[in-house]
């Protein structure tokens, strides 16, 4: 199977998909899957620009509106996971996962699925220590802290994914694990990012529950994006084996955020997406430890008298598939939730949130509750019905989801839940002066200059037997496309101290170009 790896996409979908149908059609080779490591941006209209957690004239719709509305298909099977940059405010209707557009699907804040015979897993958000042993007490409307805050990775998901037991091939995280860089050419490293050098000697840098994972899981390969630029990492367990690290930079002209790599698969294993049973026993088997309150919780573990191992016993594994029925995720549950982009609304800010089928269809399956309706039952509030779209732009992406009476009648009571009403509050939204204070987020633009681009920036080999491509498309449309085959491994180095000559990868063009770049690597393994 061979697969596409993006780093930062920044919205910037259809550019990602004309690097990879220049790969294919060039190479005359066929991409099965896309996965983005976060910074996705599935931005839909003028309301979820005001849940990202940027100044406001980086609040740009990019290019997944489209793919949203149906004006465009993704050509290809697109798995993501949430970064520090996004519309939290749609991403938190689906927190166990679920289709943001028809062949587009996001892991939820951490999830594990299936793809043909390769498992997938993932977390979303990036690593704060001041936030981590909180509850998920973030919802509509955003204040300037919770519109940070709600990106931020919790110990929950994280002890969730500590409970797998199976073999997973890839994993995915927005940040770097913490200590990654021990593992790696850092030195190449700091040539191109210096300023990371006073977080790396302290070892500040990355995520430290990522690491943790990295360790317990002991997945194949691991890909993270969020710091801009491409760093390989080999790290061996007392197992015996390996996980091959690889982080991408960010959708920009000239920049290694594009990966094409080849895996084994079986090829009489149909690629299409599945749920992952030992996952779903695990979110059903720690539904108690969801909490939503704004307070530090700890996980349960040995010399207590409650269960701290979770991990699904065959039994609870069936209980899982009969719940279910089929363990196939559907493309047809998708629904628009939110009205398509409008050019021409005006620009507002979300105020109430929006119950998702996709979510309430789960949840009702295996009896696990959804944050965000917890909290909002607490607080005596309804959630906002689904957008009714009476005029859909294409017949091939209608939905065979729940109606909205289904939908309604799906709210679960808790101990804490009062009785909810039958109208939407709609409540006061300040304006925060923090949300100016954020940094920008790195979108792409044409006129934008790039850095030279150095070599693979490890000593390591035969981690990717591999063929580098560069495939240069140009910003406008219609382009004309070429491209540029050199072979070289990513995680060798052409000297002994790990340096290049970077001139020996661009072309006669300025730095001004309009030439968009993407890499990739394909494996012969």
């Amino acid at each position: 199977m061979k697969i596409a790896v993006e780093g930062c996409a920044h919205g910037e979908l259809e550019k990602i998909y004309e690097c990879i149908e220049t790969i294919q059609t060039r190479e005359g080779i066929k991409i099965d899957l896309l996965i983005c490591c976060g910074d996705f941006q599935s931005v839909r209209n003028h309301e979820d620009l005001g849940s990202m957690a940027v100044p406001e004239k980086y609040q740009n719709m990019c290019s997944f509106y489209k793919y949203y509305s149906g004006e465009k298909k993704a050509p290809i099977m697109t798995i993501f996971i949430g970064g520090n940059h996004e519309a939290s405010n749609y991403l938190q209707e689906l927190p166990y996962g679920g289709w943001v557009a028809p062949n587009i699907y996001y892991l939820g804040r951490a999830g594990v699925v299936k793809y043909g015979d390769l498992r997938i897993g993932g977390m979303s958000g990036i690593y704060k220590g001041q936030d981590y042993l909180q509850g998920h007490w973030e919802c509509l409307p955003y204040t300037g802290r919770s519109l940070r805050t709600v990106y931020h990775i919790r110990c929950l998901e994280v002890f969730r994914l500590s409970q797998i037991k199976d073999k997973v091939h890839v994993m995915l995280s927005h940040d770097w694990p913490r200590g990654i860089t021990d593992y790696g050419n850092t030195e190449n490293l700091l040539k191109r990012k210096t300023f990371l050098r006073e977080d790396i000697e302290a070892n500040q840098l990355g995520s430290v529950p990522a690491m943790k994972l990295l360790q317990t899981m002991q997945p194949e390969y691991w890909f993270s994006a969020h710091l801009h630029c491409q760093y390989a990492a080999l790290v061996p367990h007392d197992s015996g084996t390996e996980t091959k690290f690889l982080a991408l930079d960010k959708c920009l002209p000239k920049r290694r955020h594009l990966q094409i790599l080849e895996v084994p698969s079986d090829p009489d294993v149909e690629l299409c997406l599945r749920h992952d049973v030992e996952w779903l026993a695990i979110l059903k088997n720690t539904n108690h430890l969801l909490t939503v309150k704004n307070l530090n919780c700890h996980m349960p573990g040995p010399g207590g008298n409650e269960r701290y191992d979770f991990t699904p016993t065959q039994e609870e594994k069936e209980t899982v598939i009969k719940l279910l029925g089929s363990l196939i995720i559907k493309e047809d549950s998708f629904v628009r939730t939110a009205p398509v982009y409008n050019p021409d609304a005006p620009k507002t800010i979300p105020s109430v949130p929006i119950m998702n089928p996709q979510t309430v269809q789960l949840c009702e399956k295996l009896g696990i509750d959804d944050p965000v309706q917890v909290i909002m039952a607490r607080m005596g509030q309804p959630m906002k019905q689904p957008y009714v779209d009476t005029n859909p732009p294409s017949a091939d992406f209608k939905s065979d989801s729940p109606t909205e009476e289904v939908v309604s009648s799906s709210i679960r009571e808790s101990p804490d839940t009062r009785t909810v009403s039958s109208t939407v509050i709609q409540t006061p939204v300040k304006t925060s002066k923090l949300a100016l204070l954020l940094p920008a987020p790195m979108t792409p633009s044409e006129n934008q200059k790039s850095p030279p681009i150095t070599t693979p920036d490890t000593s390591i080999s035969n981690s990717f037997d591999s063929t580098i491509y560069e495939c240069k498309t140009p910003m406008s449309t219609g382009p004309k496309k070429t491209f540029k085959r050199r072979n070289m491994s990513i995680y060798t180095t052409s000297d002994a101290d790990g340096s290049a000559d970077s001139s020996s990868l661009l072309d006669a063009d300025s730095p001004q170009s309009s030439k968009y770049t993407c890499r990739g690597n394909l494996s012969h393994e």
